[in-house]
């Protein structure tokens, strides 16, 4: 069951799908997992060198980084999140946004284990680059970018 309906843009020219598709890879790498830690570091990332980022580590030993990416006038960071310690034992079910993609919502059966407070911006639509590189490495896992 999706805690949070699916949003949709009335404008096609605000997102290109990127933020969907960013919301399918995260649930994709956490669902049927807890997270252990939860911490912003500086890593690898694509073409641009190093940036920030929110790396989760999973109960199996894997790490998924959601990487803040920046192109001109586009956009995505992670401007804070908030780890909720009573929830960690419970394994995650789904991922979903409220507020036009500006608030992600880790769950579980019992509620949010995780929110995140993200900043985004499109630019010129369908032009410049915006969405987090998300990774996935460690034990089990092939890396994947989403």
């Amino acid at each position: 069951m999706n805690e949070y309906p699916v949003e949709t843009f009335t404008d096609d020219e605000t997102d290109d799908g990127t933020m969907p598709s960013n919301v399918a890879a995260l649930s994709e790498a956490v669902v049927g997992h807890r997270i252990v830690s939860a911490q912003k570091q500086q890593i690898a990332s694509g073409w641009y060198g190093t940036h920030e980022a929110l790396v989760l580590t999973l109960d199996d030993g894997r790490q998924v980084s959601l990487a803040d990416t920046d192109d001109c006038c586009a956009y995505t960071q992670i401007e804070s999140f908030l780890l909720h310690p009573e929830l960690v034992d419970h394994v995650i079910t789904g991922v979903g946004t409220t507020g036009g993609y500006t608030k992600w919502h880790i769950y579980a059966d019992l509620g949010d284990v995780m929110e995140l407070d993200v900043g985004w911006s499109c630019g010129n639509p369908f032009y410049y680059g915006y969405g987090f590189d998300i990774t996935v490495h460690g034990r089990g896992s092939a890396d994947a970018d989403g």
